[in-house]
């Protein structure tokens, strides 16, 4: 079961008290839905953690199957195909199979985790997540002894996705965890956003959230699960090793080799707004570091 993992934010951490609660009240009554309260990572300061308006989240992505522009995925979308939706999880595995999205949600206990997102691009917001852990799919389909690494694949339909047409990438989009990251209770499967069902253009109907990496590691509309034992290929190190490596935690003391990654600008913040100092692990260190411990942090991982 999930809630294995327990954050420090109240409801008021999110949005207004009597907005919050009829949000409640109405997905109390959904099917299959155990909404059991939000949970959030440690603050850098009062009030930092105030979300993101949900025009904000839904209208700056990247998503480039939909093109490179941030507003691109917005205003394109809407053409994808998400009904039905199945999830092929294989690999060392003991129950190997398509996992039909529904079925998936049947099983699973979705939260509410409001979390940091911070984009290697320098720029962050804070996200009102619905979801669930990783870790219970994972277990769900039996993870085998012999499994290290976990290889996720986005969706390709090349009519319904314009981006496509263009080698930005190699595509499918591609990423990666190391197993004991995919396990930890930080690592959820999102399914909707401010209580509502994520939008396509954030990786409807299932996508990936690992707060303390760059965005680029939570990939959007996951149609495939592989485990496996060896390091599986990632989109962006395909592309650029260089600049984008398989871990990509969130690291102010290493620059990106393109810019500095010291501090970021809050999406929503205003013209003039002050950027903020980017947090090491993006404010999640209390609860990963430990994953890490041995390995050279001043390398851009």
């Amino acid at each position: 079961m999930a809630l294995r993992w327990k954050g420090t934010l109240k409801d008021r951490d999110v949005t207004d008290e009597a907005l919050w609660l009829n949000r409640r009240a109405l997905l109390g009554g959904a099917a299959g839905l155990g909404l059991m309260g939000i949970a959030g990572g440690a603050r850098a300061a009062e009030g930092d953690l105030e979300p993101n308006s949900w025009e904000e989240i839904t209208s700056y992505n990247n998503y480039y199957e939909f093109g490179t522009g941030k507003d691109d995925p917005a205003r394109y979308a809407e053409r994808l195909t998400i009904a039905p939706w199945t999830v092929r999880i294989d690999g060392l595995v003991d129950r190997p199979g398509d996992y039909a999205f529904e079925d998936i949600l049947s099983k699973m206990t979705l939260e509410e985790r409001l979390y940091r997102f911070r984009c290697v691009e320098a720029w962050s917001m804070v996200v009102p997540w619905t979801g669930f852990e990783l870790a219970d799919l994972l277990e769900l389909a039996g993870v085998q002894s012999s499994a290290k690494y976990v290889a996720f694949e986005t969706v390709l339909n090349r009519d319904e996705m314009p981006g496509t047409a263009y080698r930005v990438l190699d595509w499918p989009y591609v990423e990666g965890l190391r197993l004991d990251e995919a396990m930890h209770p930080l690592t959820i499967m999102a399914t909707g956003i401010y209580g509502k069902d994520i939008p396509k253009q954030n990786g409807a109907p299932l996508r990936l959230v690992v707060p303390w990496k760059y965005g680029f590691k939570s990939i959007k509309s996951v149609v495939r699960i592989t485990l496996t034992d060896s390091e599986p290929p990632t989109s962006w190190n395909k592309a650029n090793a260089r600049e984008y490596g398989f871990y990509s935690n969130v690291n102010p003391e290493v620059s990106h080799p393109r810019w500095s990654q010291a501090t970021e600008r809050r999406i929503g913040g205003g013209l003039f707004a002050a950027r903020q100092d980017t947090l090491p692990f993006n404010g999640y260190g209390d609860e990963v570091a430990g994953l890490y411990a041995g390995m050279d942090l001043s390398t851009y991982f």
